[in-house]
């Protein structure tokens, strides 16, 4: 049973379950049990409805299979509670509609009785997995190009930083030669000077002051 209406929360779930029919029938209603898990009714247990046989007194011969399937279906629908059924949310019906499929894929009679379904479970399996693994695929892409971004980067901090470094020492470099050149400077206009005051004192007389010779 996979024909739910699409307003419903078992929409796209696919449900198994077995009519086990009396000798007496038509004349005496089956008795119905769901397999696979739905949230609605319990499994492997008998269902207490009005087609089945927890009442013959409402049985009627003239329903056939199709019609029974279909009063199961509505009571599906349905709120009202009965013996055999349970209390779920709609999510929670919604997430076993879409395990169904590959629950009952491992029901040895449902593989035997219904093999196209047994196909199309391994098609939908495969289509997730090839989807999974573009996803994948996409993911480590991305995460490929943030690491080759962050190591641009850190390449370009790193030839920022070395030429920061290389012109501090630059600067340093130009400071030390300028501080050379302004030492020279003041020692020989402090020579001039002293140079000066001893020609002040002594006059002119060449003889009372000499320089000392410059040695080679």
């Amino acid at each position: 049973m996979n024909r739910i209406p699409c307003s419903y929360s078992y929409e796209g779930g696919f449900y198994h379950g077995v009519l086990r029919f009396p000798k007496e029938y038509p004349y005496k209603p089956p008795s119905i049990l769901m397999f696979t898990k739905n949230g609605r009714f319990k499994t492997n247990v008998r269902l207490c409805l009005s087609m089945s046989d927890f009442h013959p007194e409402t049985w009627n011969p003239m329903w056939s299979v199709s019609s029974i399937l279909s009063g199961l279906l509505s009571f599906m629908l349905d709120s009202a509670p009965t013996l055999g059924s349970m209390e779920a949310s709609d999510a929670q019906r919604r997430a076993l509609a879409a395990k169904s499929l590959e629950e009952n894929v491992r029901n040895k009679d449902f593989c035997a009785l219904f093999p196209d379904y047994v196909d199309l479970y391994k098609k939908k399996k495969a289509q997730a997995q090839k989807a999974a693994g573009a996803a994948g695929a996409r993911a480590a892409r991305a995460t490929g190009k943030q690491t080759a971004s962050k190591s641009s980067d850190s390449d370009k901090l790193t030839s920022q930083t070395n030429a920061d470094g290389s012109a501090n020492q630059t600067g340093t470099r130009t400071v030390n030669s300028g501080a050379g050149s302004l030492s020279w400077s003041l020692t020989a206009v402090a020579v001039l000077v002293l140079a000066a005051s001893l020609y002040w004192v002594f006059g002119s007389d060449s003889s009372a002051f000499k320089f000392p010779p410059l040695s080679n």
